[in-house]
């Protein structure tokens, strides 16, 4: 669906924006926000990019995970997740250990990134080693629920069992506040899964009554956690660092669910081109990829250049390099470990002598 790679590059250049304009002081050396005060508002939002990869995510894996086996579905999210984020992990830990790269820096011991290697880290209590990794561990408890519906077998029913126990856990989950609860239920990230499997139903079966009260449940629960997320980044820069209002914040939301139920309802279509495959192939490796690049790259350029223009510079090198990552690196690593399918061997009917069946 051409619509969704281009939605999920939406997303990472948001998350980018965020980064490059809003949050890197430390890679600037100044608070972004002051540098490029016409666009704040808005590349303040980019921090909700990560939502709209949540809720395409409840979209997309409920496509790849239906009429799916568990092993087919594990080895799939595998090569899917893992070759990439091994390549980032690589680019992060050479640029500290061989470099004088200092913003952003995890300090992390080599024991420290071998762990990250599991993508597992925050089940050990280790620092991530980039920033934007938070958010895989949201996706692989994702992928673990998703399993259990692949276990027992994916039917429409079972989903939307499954959307409504795991909405109301999530809700029940943010009542009670209890830590392990959280980690297992995830009450600020499941509105937006449920909602993408939600709109994969719709997408799928044509429109139906429960499946859109679980979209407008996941968008009504989103608002909290929405707000939550922009609120805490305010308290932690201040509204000078992070001028983000509320408004802009229930508008984005809304924006993001709207244009995924009209995916879903195929009123939202892009026709397939080599370019749009292209961007949805480059977006994961720029989301792991753009932090490291930030700040290889911006104290460079930052006393030499305009900062716009140290910007564009930055940014139109990590989606090169991020393409690059993809087709020499993330594409030949995955074909390596998909599975091969074994051919099969087609008998050949054996022709009777019609002479020597006559008695």
């Amino acid at each position: 669906m051409a619509e969704l790679d281009l939605l999920r590059f939406a997303a990472a250049l948001a998350v980018l924006a965020f980064h490059y304009l809003i949050a890197y002081a430390s890679v600037w050396g100044d608070r972004p926000a002051e540098l490029f005060p016409a666009v704040a508002p808005i590349a303040g939002l980019g921090i909700l990019g990560v939502e709209l990869f949540f809720i395409i995510s409840g979209f997309v894996i409920l496509m790849s995970a239906w009429g799916r086996g568990l092993g087919a579905f594990a080895r799939s999210r595998l090569v899917r997740l893992y070759p990439a984020y091994w390549l980032s992990l690589i680019a992060v830990a050479a640029l500290y250990g061989l470099t004088g790269a200092t913003a952003l820096n995890p300090k992390l011991s080599p024991a420290d990134y071998l762990v990250n290697a599991s993508m597992l880290q925050r089940l050990f209590n280790v620092t991530d080693a980039a920033g934007v990794y938070w958010s895989l561990w949201a996706e692989l408890r994702f992928y673990l629920l998703i399993a259990i519906l692949v276990l027992v077998g994916v039917t429409y029913g079972r989903v939307l069992v499954f959307g409504g126990v795991w909405l109301a856990a999530a809700l029940g989950a943010e009542l009670l506040g209890d830590p392990l609860l959280n980690e297992i239920v995830m009450p600020r990230y499941a509105p937006y899964f449920v909602a993408g499997m939600a709109l994969y139903l719709i997408h799928k079966h044509g429109s139906a009554w429960l499946p859109w009260v679980y979209v407008v449940a996941g968008w009504a629960m989103s608002l909290h956690s929405a707000l939550e997320r922009v609120h805490g980044r305010i308290e932690l820069a201040g509204f000078r660092n992070m001028p983000v209002t509320d408004l802009s914040v229930i508008i984005t939301i809304t924006v993001i669910f709207t244009v995924m139920a009209l995916v879903a309802l195929g009123l939202l279509r892009v026709r397939p081109r080599g370019w749009l495959t292209a961007l949805g192939a480059t977006t994961y490796p720029l989301y792991l990829f753009h932090s490291t690049i930030a700040v290889a790259l911006i104290p460079l350029l930052v006393g030499d250049l305009p900062p716009w223009v140290v910007a564009s510079v930055t940014t139109l090198v990590a989606v090169l390099l991020s393409y690059a990552v993809y087709f020499f690196a993330e594409r030949p690593i995955q074909r390596l470990l998909k599975p091969r399918r074994t051919p099969q061997i087609t008998s050949t009917p054996v022709v009777r002598d019609e002479k020597a069946s006559v008695p």
